[in-house]
């Protein structure tokens, strides 16, 4: 076994190599780009390295850079994951010709799985089915177009080199072939430089079946069983489970035999997978072989309960597979989400921020968390911008998919958009539920999936307007303590007035409507409208409300001048337009100013001691390269800094103890 490898990769799969080499005593190196200097790969790793810019061509696709760290560190392997360079030939080629081990393939695989017409013809002497196309190498447009007419519409046009959904056009008449050719041409040049494509019958509503096999250097090669990985938007993954849903067990074994037959054909070693294609008869054709691991591996090792990164690890050192086929256990059934950046809502647009709230739903036997970034972290606009993957087990379909909504309610991100809401409609809607998921699914049903922005409910305002209230009187408390007379009746904020209770009316903006609520102080507590209120801490950032007999639970956090309300698997974003939803403003007024972001100080331009206006500059910082100032929220005197010039700083970190002028 190794004892140092590095990671050619970032996000969520290096912290996941890290994790099982940890385990295992193996020793990290982690490489990363000047823009991911204070990724969670970076601090999980026990060294790192910077091999260039942002830009991946310059960074994580720089085979001489990658390879030089190697040397330097003195690893023996190098895992590339999965994307970058992980089915690249030249650079396996090159780790073979440095002395390190190249965590993957030999580079004959890659090379015959590289080009998909050269592995469907690899296929057919192996007699693995195909779907009926043409995979030849004479490019001719007139050849192509006679040899769709011959196929039959609607016809598939795939890009021979491609992949990810790019240089791939649906053909439905004869008339349209020649400009889809074109146009797929096209894209698939620029896409990889390889205009090449095949022609494949398109079949109808059909399911997207992958198996997972692995090989090792003494000739075994086993089958892990399948996953469906039919819920997809724009030929992109979106939801994987395992095991497929209506495979029975005849035809687990006929597709798990073909795909060990497929992988056998090329001498393959270590983590692969076959995918396949299945007809809503249940007959099933070979599409494409991934050499490497897949991003949807752990709902296989969740029905297995087996570690595929150690067995990567343990068949690349040489050892042989760990257990025979007949030995793999099948147990129970689980669901993948993969967890975006994204405005499902705006054409899936990717967002980028800092995710200023980012709480996963708890871990454990039935619940898992794959994820490469941690609260206060930025998403950028260089990299795919996927956050994390949710992953739950149980022992069946239905109870995986009612734990899956359960897990997907408690995940709360706030900061960038994402695509929690229209994945919790997807494994709710009446379809998946069922199993009857084909690839065309997530278009057909789109208006039912992302139905756009729904209005806040009353709970949403509710949770809102007792949490600001609450904040702003546990603000005015501390306050309170803190002056010469901490017993002051003028330090709770309950509403007391000599001649009766107060009012308030508190407004929010919720996209293009305001909307007004009248909050009254009452001897006994809070009264909102007609309803009696009351609220509770629950624990884990959530909070119980009460608005009369009514109960529900609720997390509320403000990120800027924004409530976010996380109640009942729903998500409002309230623009509070009333003082009190600025309780955070006061208790800066009286305390002290905190991070905002993680980051550093470059100027602390006060002098400790003097009096200060409103406005004034306190603290100068940097963060995402940029300069970031904040201010005195109200005249006063700057007690003390709780930083120095030069320290980084994490998000919500205490830097002035500031005291408002009285």
């Amino acid at each position: 076994m190794f004892t140092k490898i590095l990671i050619a990769n970032r996000g969520e799969i290096a912290c996941r190599v890290i994790k099982t080499c940890r385990r295992l005593g193996i020793r990290t190196v982690a490489v990363h780009s000047e823009a991911d200097a204070g990724a969670r790969h970076v601090r999980l790793a026990d060294e790192a390295y910077c091999v260039g810019p942002a830009a991946s061509r310059d960074s994580y696709l720089r085979a001489d850079r990658i390879l030089e760290v190697a040397r330097r560190s003195g690893a023996q392997a190098v895992h590339p994951g999965y994307g970058f360079l992980s089915e690249n030939e030249g650079f396996a080629r090159a780790c073979a010709d440095a002395g390190i081990v190249f965590i993957g393939p030999p580079v004959t695989a890659i090379q015959a799985m590289g080009s998909k017409s050269a592995a469907k013809a690899l296929m057919q002497a192996a007699k693995v089915p195909l779907v009926p196309g043409y995979h030849g190498d004479d490019q001719d447009p007139k050849l192509l177009q006679r040899e769709a007419d011959r196929i039959g519409y609607p016809v598939l046009i795939k890009a021979s080199a491609g992949g990810g959904g790019k240089g791939m056009r649906i053909v439905e008449r004869s008339e349209d072939f020649a400009a889809a050719l074109a146009s797929c041409q096209r894209e698939a040049a620029a896409s990889f430089g390889d205009e090449r494509v095949l022609l494949e019958k398109y079949l109808q509503r059909p399911r997207h079946i992958e198996i997972q096999v692995f090989g090792d250097t003494q000739g075994h090669i086993v089958s892990l069983y399948e996953r469906d990985c039919s819920a997809q938007r724009r030929h992109q993954k979106v939801v994987e489970e395992a095991p497929a849903p209506s495979i029975d067990a005849p035809r687990r074994a006929e597709m798990g035999k073909a795909a060990c037959d497929a992988a056998r054909a090329v001498g393959y070693v270590g983590a692969g997978t076959v995918e396949f294609i299945a007809d809503q008869d249940g007959a099933f054709y070979f599409m494409e072989m991934n050499t490497r691991l897949q991003v949807e591996h752990p709902v296989t090792e969740m029905i297995t309960g087996l570690d595929l990164v150690e067995w990567q690890l343990r068949v690349a050192s040489g050892e042989a597979l760990p257990l025979t086929q007949g030995e793999i256990p099948l147990r129970g059934h689980a669901i993948e989400v993969r967890i975006y950046a994204e405005e499902p809502d705006k054409g899936f647009l990717p967002s980028i921020g800092t995710l200023a709230h980012f709480r996963k739903p708890a871990e454990s036997a039935h619940v898992r968390v794959d994820t490469g970034v941690d609260e206060g972290d930025s998403v950028s606009p260089h990299y795919d911008p996927m956050l994390a993957k949710l992953i739950v087990w149980d022992e069946n379909r239905e109870r995986a998919t009612a734990r899956m909504l359960e897990a997907l309610a408690d995940f709360q991100i706030a900061g960038v958009g994402n695509n929690i809401a229209f994945l919790s409609r997807l494994v709710d809607h009446a379809e998946f539920r069922a199993g009857i998921v084909d690839t065309g699914l997530i278009e057909r049903e789109r208006a039912t999936l992302i139905p756009g922005p729904a209005p806040a409910t009353a709970q949403a305002y509710a949770a809102a307007s007792l949490w600001a209230a609450d904040a702003e009187a546990r603000s005015i408390k501390a306050h309170s303590l803190s002056g010469a007379d901490p017993h002051s009746p003028w330090g709770d904020a309950d509403g007391w007035r000599v001649n009766g209770a107060q009012s308030r009316t508190l407004e929010y903006r919720d996209g293009e409507t305001v909307h007004a609520l009248q909050l009254r102080y009452r001897g006994n507590g809070l009264q909102i409208g007609d309803d009696d209120a009351a609220i509770t801490v629950r624990g884990n950032g959530a909070q119980q409300y009460a608005l009369s007999a009514q109960r529900f639970v609720a997390s509320v956090v403000r990120v800027g001048e924004q409530l976010h309300v996380f109640s009942d698997a729903q998500h409002h974003v309230l623009h509070p337009l009333d003082r009190l939803a600025h309780a955070a403003d006061e208790q800066d007024a009286h305390g002290g100013l905190t991070a905002p972001m993680p980051g550093k100080i470059v100027a602390l331009p006060a002098v400790v001691g003097s009096e200060v206006e409103k406005g004034a500059a306190l603290v100068v910082m940097e963060a995402m390269k940029m300069e970031h100032t904040l201010v005195a929220p109200a005249k006063g005197c700057v007690v003390a800094y709780l930083c120095t010039v030069g320290e980084q700083v994490k998000d919500g970190a205490e830097l002035v103890e500031f005291e408002a002028a009285k």
